[in-house]
């Protein structure tokens, strides 16, 4: 997250401090060349204390403890958003959460989410993989297209898509694949529809469930006045014979309604674009975004060079990439491996 914050250019880090029951101190990491130290704080209730511009709570907590302490996290004024990373988090409990939630105006993402990103701002978790794909997928400054999916590995796989067709991601959430997500595609549609920044819309769903049915409503409500681009994976499930649990725990198809194929219809008939298959996905978003350069809906995103992130010497060192000269040398031992090796000098004048 640090090293995001450091390739889009911020000046102070995104992170303002760390939550580790029982400890209390700082803890010594890098922005860019910098070594900085991020507090560490012993309860949520003395981080948000010490921190009340930080209005984001990400919970990379188990599934045993991850409910009670998103729910400590709501209930503090100041967090906004909580976002949980662990999966199998008891559906009651996520129930709980998300009812707290929405009658208190704040938001849940998760449960089984790898968070989101805010191309140019910040990252939740390692959303959006490595480095290197960061900067492939141009995520180092904002593009034009707000994008939601249920999954979040296939997010990684979206944002490569979606700037190779168009300018890039604004920002990207994954709700997560459980049963019961603290938010639904339709939320951050709906949200993504009042950004001025973000002209189109990139929805990627699956089967199970009925989350998709909200979206279908809003848009034939006229609450969605920007271009749909949505693909309900899933479609195989019709060619076994018998009822598919896919990856997700949500991803299992209850009845006619809740395929890939009756959502995609619905989806289409609706006013969405959808595309054939999941194949003609990246052609369908690309026709999307071209015909809004064409209108002069999309002026062009500067580009610039990020700035590189250093290599850790431990990791450079391994490499092969640099060599650093020894400090000290001995002549009864040696210590460049992992282990200290004493010569036969001990042997022959302290006895062995």
């Amino acid at each position: 997250m640090l090293d995001f914050d450091f390739l889009c250019g911020r000046e102070t880090p995104s992170v303002a401090g760390i939550i580790n029951p029982g400890s209390e101190g700082f803890q010594k990491l890098f922005f860019g060349q910098e070594e900085i130290a991020i507090p560490v704080h012993g309860s949520i209730e003395a981080a948000c204390a010490a921190h009340p511009m930080a209005d984001v709570f990400i919970n990379f907590a188990s599934f045993r403890s991850a409910a009670a302490s998103s729910m400590s996290a709501l209930k503090q004024p100041t967090i906004r958003v909580v976002a949980i990373i662990a999966e199998g988090v008891p559906e009651s409990d996520t129930k709980h959460l998300i009812a707290y939630a929405r009658s208190n105006n704040k938001v849940v993402l998760g449960p089984a989410t790898v968070g989101g990103i805010q191309a140019g701002a910040f990252r939740i978790g390692d959303t959006a993989g490595t480095i290197d794909n960061i900067i492939a997928c141009k995520l180092y400054r904002p593009g034009s297209v707000g994008f939601v999916s249920k999954s979040g590995g296939m997010s990684n796989e979206l944002y490569n898509t979606i700037a190779r067709v168009t300018d890039g991601i604004y920002e990207g959430i994954a709700i997560g694949g459980d049963v019961f997500p603290g938010s639904t595609l339709s939320d951050h549609v709906l949200r993504f529809n009042n950004i001025p920044q973000v002209k189109m819309i990139v929805v990627l769903g699956e089967l199970g469930g009925r989350d998709e049915y909200s979206l279908v409503e809003a848009i034939k409500q006229g609450k969605v006045n920007k271009p749909v681009v949505a693909w309900v994976s899933g479609t195989c499930a019709r060619l076994f014979k018998s009822e598919v649990q896919f990856g997700h725990a949500g991803a299992k198809s209850g009845g006619e309604l809740e395929s890939a194929q009756a959502k995609n219809q619905a989806l289409k008939d609706a006013g969405a674009v959808v595309p054939t298959s999941f194949e003609a996905f990246e052609a369908s978003i690309k026709e999307a975004f071209d015909k809004l350069v064409e209108e002069g809906k999309i002026e062009s995103v500067k580009e610039f060079t990020p700035p590189p992130i250093p290599e850790d010497l431990n990791t450079a060192i391994k490499s092969g990439k640099v060599r650093a000269p020894t400090h000290i040398i001995s002549t009864i031992s040696d210590d460049r491996g992992t282990c200290l090796f004493i010569l036969d000098f001990c042997e022959k004048f302290i006895g062995g």
